[in-house]
């Protein structure tokens, strides 16, 4: 069963979202929250697997709660949920080590497979948000670019295949299909990434990737 913290400051989205996610057998939201600070305390009372958490709500926001639990509940994986897709938001939920990126507006079957996916370990952005972040980094600095492409120059061909597949937004499963190999491998490439780019999660990785590559 996978456990949920849902942190919102509007009583009907955070119901709404419960609705939703409680049709799913394998999903139960064990908790509301409607601040940032409730919601530090309720992940620390439950453990959940997952916090959907807003950007904007009083008591601390979104942003700042989300990195404390990044910090202090690591098992605990963050997903912001939003209706902004406006790049800064993005990107400083990423560094904080938020795993998924997801909007409020999304169909209720997509946001049940987010939240599948986020808890099997992959990381999640919703299709409008990658376009927003691929936007950003064909527009970067060159000499971020530069500096990524010099991460990269420490990865394997196998793992710079792994890299741009799971950069494309591809689950474990799909990119082992598409390099003919097992999850079990496709994850422990992944893990050698995290190590070898000092990245917290997956989303990392792919930020790193956006920086260095434009077909990414």
């Amino acid at each position: 069963m996978i456990s949920v913290v849902v942190a919102d400051d509007e009583q009907l989205v955070r119901a709404g979202i419960r609705g939703v996610l409680e049709t799913a057998e394998d999903i139960m939201v064990v908790a509301e929250a409607a601040s940032g600070s409730e919601a530090l305390r309720l992940v620390h009372r439950h453990q959940p697997d997952i916090l959907l958490l807003d950007i904007h709500m009083p008591g601390g926001d979104g942003l700042a709660a989300a990195e404390m639990v990044c910090k202090h509940v690591p098992a605990t994986a963050v997903a912001m949920l939003t209706t902004f897709t406006y790049d800064r938001y993005v990107q400083r939920a990423l560094h904080s080590g938020a795993v998924g990126f997801l909007l409020k507006d999304m169909e209720p079957r997509a946001l049940i497979d987010a939240v599948r996916a986020i808890a099997a370990g992959d990381a999640f952005l919703a299709p409008r948000v990658t376009r927003s972040l691929l936007t950003t980094f064909r527009d970067r600095d060159p000499r971020r670019g530069n500096r990524a492409r010099a991460r990269l120059a420490g990865l394997t061909d196998l793992e710079r295949k792994v890299l741009r597949l799971l950069a494309q937004g591809l689950a474990n499963a799909e990119i082992a299909r598409s390099c003919r190999m097992s999850e079990g491998s496709v994850k422990a490439h992944v893990s050698r990434m995290l190590v070898k780019l000092d990245c917290g999660n997956r989303v990392q990785l792919a930020a790193i990737a956006y920086d260095a590559e434009d077909n990414y």
